[in-house]
């Protein structure tokens, strides 16, 4: 035999060091390790064994009694002998197998706690966005322009009656992702965060609900960069007089680059409008101007089986005419990816930092030099014959001997390597940064010219215009119209049944006033009204099978308890309490009929409990009552709120109230002393508590001003704007909660966290024709009852 030890520090008893005391719930726990425990309440303690909440001494654990019996055994007891290493330590709690407990899931899980947590903050809000254009849009907040880049569709819903959530529509479009997707848009998202404002910010995924399209939303200033510019320079670039400030504007887009190049993206093609200003003057490179022209790079080879020569040198010159200023090798790895046969040697090179260096020397030409730039780009049509191309570099040449003079001959050089066909050839970002100085500071007093310069290195794993989010979205979705496609979905999911429309709803009707109140018991639903009646359903079918009779007001709450003789127990507003026997036969008389004394503040039974042979009542006399089921008296009254007790539950041994003077009272249930007080609000606001729900740790109240608060552990978590109106009903099933009231919507929710943190993801919402005042959920089945006098049940499958 084991010698007795502290659950807490696991020291065996000695009477010395290690003392048991023993609790008001009946455990023991050393003196030491009590006196440690946190105590979230005054004169109160959570048991470390079954963490109940119970009475603690104001002197501490010292006057806790001793446990005499266990101080005997441990005496008794010699030290044990060295268990087996290789045995199971039987200290330890057995863990309970999947086959000990069915669990009833109302959804299934939709993606993991990791998946949620990695991108849950990506999501921007629906009301965050106010779309001007297609892709054009500010936030709400700051105003700040913005760019949409679509990079997905929200799942379409069907013809079911639950709405998903926005948030599970954005997250689920996101999960149906592939990997490479998501990774490369996390890629993104990581780089833009970082503190480097070379790079324009990606705020995250915004999904509009009405054309069903999931973008990426991207700080933008379409238009800002080349507005400015256009007061420095003419129409034909900048002249010698302004050399200067060319030299100014192409480092800063130089920095840029490098600045996109340290956090490994490639873009892959730039044009003017690919970057903006800041606030504070700096240029940075616009990723939405980015992804858009990567959009028409991939638009502009659509639909081609192969192409030749003079094809090719027709497409590439396009697209620099629209200062779409894409690589060869980049526009040859596009077609590659498409499928397209491309009838040239020259499409051997890979793309790497060495493409941007292309692209970023025709965003400086086109700056400096404007129109001729430009009219050059036209003449740019056989890009597959090196010895043409050689001579368009010559010609560009030229122009550059032309504006810049011999004075700057290595930018001219330098600038025109850029051009070359072989990206190892080309210099790095740096250097073509370096030789743009010169227009500023002369080399021998350029510090930069004596530093040591990076390592080459190229990648082509976050080329920006190859990424497959890039691609458009909206031709994959017209070929899949055009198609029938449809995608797979699991038969085995409620969410995914709710999708399809495979989740069925059935309507019971048979009360003739608003129903008040839901309880499940042994093979059977009950359900009161304010008829005065309790009906009794089938679980089987949902078929009405009884009804009891006999009050004689209205009814407002209703319990079933699971006792050697199976009981339904009913409360109305006269203070009456019913006890219905539920065994078969179901008789027409109530066992047995209580009766609450009246007074001048009497307004009935509003609430009822039920544990360990007490039936608790929540009255209009601001008390809670337990009845002994024994011999039907009141054994004792709990007073302290100051209005109507609107509702209870019971959890761990503790009896909560909840009251409409906004407060919640726990309650022992071992001798029904009161342990604390929640809710109380000092600034004088007060929201009545209309319902709870209580699940081991965690509690949650709602309340009439449609707010959800929660406290775990005692401690308070959270408070949830959830409804738009009072919360007349709410229920915790495991992981899920479910709430509705007076705005006609059940709103469902996933929970979850530690003892730190309490998360509810919003999942989804059931829109009702009618106020909803009670609702239940048991073994997957949401029950709803509604002020219209009907029962819903929302069931997947038979």
């Amino acid at each position: 035999m084991e010698l007795p030890e502290c659950p807490v520090c696991l020291q065996n008893y000695d009477g010395a060091s290690t003392i048991p005391r023993v609790l008001g719930c009946g455990h023991s726990a050393c003196e030491v390790c009590l006196a440690k425990l946190p105590h979230r309440y005054p004169e109160t303690i959570r048991c470390p064994a079954c963490t109940q909440l119970v009475k603690y001494p104001q002197n501490g654990a010292a006057a806790l009694p001793k446990n005499i019996d266990l101080l005997s055994l441990a005496l008794s007891l010699s030290p044990p002998q060295n268990p087996n290493p290789n045995s199971d330590d039987p200290r330890k709690p057995r863990q309970q197998s999947a086959d000990d407990l069915e669990v009833f899931n109302f959804l299934p899980r939709l993606w993991s706690d990791e998946f949620y947590s990695a991108w849950k903050d990506w999501v921007v809000g629906y009301d965050a966005v106010l779309v001007e254009t297609e892709e054009r849009a500010r936030l709400c907040d700051s105003g700040a322009a913005v760019g949409l880049v679509q990079v997905g569709f929200l799942e379409r819903l069907g013809d079911s009656k639950f709405e998903f959530s926005y948030n599970v529509r954005v997250m689920k479009c996101l999960s149906g992702m592939r990997e490479e997707e998501r990774r490369e848009l996390g890629l993104l998202l990581r780089g833009s965060g970082r503190q480097c404002r070379r790079i324009g910010k990606v705020y995250g995924f915004w999904g509009n609900v009405e054309d069903g399209v999931l973008y990426l939303v991207c700080e933008s200033q379409s238009g800002r960069f080349e507005e400015k510019l256009r007061g420095l320079r003419n129409g034909d670039g900048f002249g010698r007089d302004g050399l200067g400030g060319f030299g100014v504007i192409g480092m800063e887009v130089c920095e840029a680059v490098m600045g996109l190049h340290s956090e490994g993206f490639v873009g892959g093609g730039f044009g003017v409008s690919c970057f903006g200003f800041d606030d504070f003057g700096h240029v940075f490179v616009d990723l939405n101007e980015v992804l858009v022209m990567g959009r028409k790079v991939w638009t502009s080879v659509g639909g081609r089986k192969g192409i030749g020569a003079e094809e090719m040198g027709v497409m590439f010159g396009s697209l620099l005419k629209d200062e779409a200023f894409v690589s060869m090798e980049v526009l040859f790895e596009v077609l590659k990816k498409e499928g397209i046969a491309v009838e040239c040697e020259s499409s051997k090179y890979m793309v790497g930092y060495d493409s941007d260096v292309w692209s970023l020397a025709c965003v400086l030409l086109s700056l400096l030099l404007g129109k001729e730039f430009s009219e050059e780009i036209g003449n740019m049509n056989h890009i597959c014959d090196h010895s043409t191309y050689a001579s368009w570099i010559e010609r560009v040449g030229d122009l550059l001997d032309s504006r810049l003079g011999s004075e700057y001959a290595s930018l001219r050089v330098t600038l025109c390597k850029c051009l070359n066909y072989d990206p190892a050839s080309r210099p790095l970002v740096i250097d073509v940064m370096i030789c743009i100085r010169e227009l500023i500071i002369k080399p021998q007093y350029d510090i930069m010219a004596g530093l040591e310069r990076p390592v080459k290195e190229n990648s082509t794993s976050c080329c920006l215009i190859l990424g497959s989010s890039v691609r458009c979205p909206r031709k994959c979705q017209k070929h899949r119209k055009n198609m029938g496609c449809r995608e797979k979905k699991s038969e085995n999911g409620f969410v995914d049944g709710l999708a399809e429309g495979k989740v069925k709803s059935k309507v019971l009707q048979g009360h003739r006033d608003s129903i008040t109140a839901l309880a499940v018991g042994g093979e059977f639903l009950f359900s009161s009204s304010f008829d005065k009646t309790i009906h009794v359903w089938s679980l089987q079918d949902f078929c009405h099978v009884h009804t009891f009779k006999g009050h004689e007001h209205t009814i407002k709450a209703l319990i079933y308890v699971d006792e050697e003789k199976p009981l339904c127990i009913s409360g109305d507003s006269g203070g009456g309490i019913f006890v219905w026997s539920t065994s078969s036969p179901l008789g027409q008389e109530p066992l047995k009929i209580l009766y609450e004394q009246k007074d001048w503040r009497f307004s009935g039974i509003h609430a009822l409990a039920f544990r360990d042979g007490y039936i608790y009542t929540g009255s209009g006399d601001r008390t809670v009552k337990a009845w002994s089921m024994q011999d039907g008296t009141i054994s004792c009254t709990m007073s302290g709120h100051k209005s109507v007790v609107s509702t209870l539950t019971v959890c761990d041994s503790v009896l909560y109230s909840g009251s409409w003077d906004g407060t919640i009272r726990l309650w022992s249930l071992s001798d029904h002393s009161p342990l604390a007080v929640l809710g109380e609000d000092t600034s004088g606001t007060v929201a009545s508590v209309l319902s709870l729900a209580a699940d081991r740790h965690v509690l949650i109240a709602t309340h009439e001003n449609g707010c959800l608060k929660v406290w775990k552990n005692d401690v308070f978590m959270k408070s949830i704007k959830m409804h738009n109106g009072a919360v007349f009903a709410t229920g915790l099933d495991g992981k899920w909660l479910f709430t509705g009231g007076l705005d006609k919507t059940v709103n469902v929710q996933e929970w979850s966290g530690d003892e730190f943190q309490t998360d509810f993801r919003p999942i989804g919402s059931i829109p009702c024709d009618s106020v909803i005042t009670t609702l239940l959920c048991w073994q997957g089945k949401l029950f709803v009852g509604y002020a219209n006098w009907n029962i819903m049940v929302f069931y997947y499958g038979k």
